[in-house]
């Protein structure tokens, strides 16, 4: 039976090496480090033409460091009261309805853009003052809002979508799981950790906020980094070890998690104006990217926190009011106040596309791709109407009313389904799903 049991083990360690092998056969060719890679897989005798899904092992590496440090990050012992129904499965992200877009291929061809589906919509819940900014968890279960009231409100998206339902009967649905009460000024922006039940809040007061959603009764946070600036934007790295924050200062602040150490870029002297709208990662963490008061879309390395390219002008001399990369890394949509929505390439910075057609002059307005990123989605301020466009083809293909009491603010959408949420000065928040 030890035997057997021995064999057993040296043929599972044996699979797990030349699993191994094949992932870093596959990064290293992937990613054009092409006589490593036929060195490693002539070493290894591993296939230099293995098959495995891209980044695969940056997402596994990932992953890793997470659970590694999962302890840490909590700032708790492993007997601390949990909400079971909160925490469980949390992170395992459902696999996207359809893999990203190819924006290589762009058509310009009339009449050849697809229907955006109908939606429903309903208001799910209010602020006591205007609501700020939103986001949904990876996994898309959960949604946050932030509010110039200083709340945050935690909403659970299976009990929003029980209450949508036509023939609800099991009395009244809450759908607001948790409220934190934490921030002494406005919520500008939020994020959710990528594997743990934490949520983290940018405000005015100067403060990055990290709260543990599955903990019972918790309504203050566990963790606070005090910084120098008005926090307007927040993006944790995929690996959750470390966070950006966008502040009024021209260079996004950089912290590692478990010791609040700062770091910024060596090269930030090159940028003298600017405060950050937003600051997000890539889906891989290698790059991230601004958008600033300045107007400018600037690119930089995950690693070394060094600017990679700058995009002066991207805007005009209006404001760069958002932007966020594609699933696959090479392209960035971004937003300005100049009313225009544009596709950049992250490798040249050409510009690619432009999506014409909404006024957005005054908010620190959205655009999103849907969660297959065959449309993109934004606000005109002017008409207090979502307008979507096909990704492709740049063709406007639906303008729908708000219902909102004046423009909204925020518009985010669901990373794994098809669903977005809006919120904005009326205080309310809206959820939209595909009917």
């Amino acid at each position: 039976m030890d035997n057997t049991n021995g064999l057993e083990q040296t043929l599972q360690e044996g699979k797990l090496y030349r699993h191994v092998n094949a992932l870093i056969v596959a990064h290293l060719r992937d990613n054009n480090f092409n006589q490593a890679a036929s060195a490693v897989a002539s070493a290894t005798m591993t296939p230099l033409n293995v098959e495995l899904p891209p980044n695969k092992l940056l997402e596994l590496v990932a992953k890793g460091l997470a659970v590694e440090n999962d302890e840490m990050i909590r700032g708790v012992s492993s007997t601390t009261s949990f909400d079971s129904s909160i925490a469980s499965a949390y992170g395992s992200v459902p696999a996207p309805r359809v893999v990203s877009m190819d924006f290589s291929v762009m058509h310009d061809v009339k009449g050849s853009s697809k229907s955006f589906p109908k939606h429903e919509t309903r208001h799910i819940s209010e602020h006591k003052n205007a609501a700020r900014c939103a986001r949904f968890s990876p996994d898309g279960r959960f949604l946050a809002t932030g509010s110039a009231d200083t709340s945050i409100k935690l909403f659970e998206l299976s009990k929003v979508k029980q209450m949508m339902l036509p023939d609800q009967r099991d009395g009244p649905v809450r759908p607001v799981v948790k409220t934190f009460y934490d921030h002494l000024q406005p919520i500008n922006d939020l994020d959710f950790h990528p594997q743990n039940t934490i949520l983290i809040s940018g405000a005015k007061d100067r403060t990055i906020k990290f709260f543990d959603f599955s903990k019972t009764v918790a309504r203050k946070a566990f963790k606070i980094i005090q910084d120098t600036h008005n926090v307007r934007s927040v993006s944790f790295h995929p690996s959750g070890e470390f966070l950006l924050a966008g502040t009024d200062h021209p260079i996004a602040h950089l912290y590692d998690v478990n010791t609040f150490q700062c770091y910024l870029s060596s090269n930030a002297q090159e940028i003298s104006n600017g405060a950050i709208n937003q600051v997000r990662y890539s889906s891989t963490g290698g790059i991230y990217v601004t958008a600033s008061k300045d107007g400018a879309v600037r690119l930089w390395d995950g690693v070394t926190s060094q600017c990679i390219r700058s995009i002066l002008s991207a805007h005009g001399t209006a404001e760069a009011t958002s932007a966020i990369f594609t699933k696959d890394q090479r392209y960035v949509l971004s937003s300005g106040k100049d009313s225009i929505v544009n596709l950049w390439e992250v490798g040249t910075g050409r510009l690619v596309k432009q999506y014409l057609g909404a006024t957005h002059t005054q908010l620190r307005s959205q655009a999103v791709f849907n969660e297959t990123e065959e449309f993109i989605l934004a606000i005109d301020e002017l008409s207090n109407e979502i307008v979507i466009w096909d990704a492709l083809t740049a063709e406007k293909v639906a303008r729908w009313p708000s219902n909102h009491m004046g423009s909204p603010r925020w518009l985010e959408h669901s990373p794994v389904e098809a669903a977005f949420a809006t919120c904005g000065t009326d205080r309310s928040i809206r959820f939209w799903k595909e009917t």
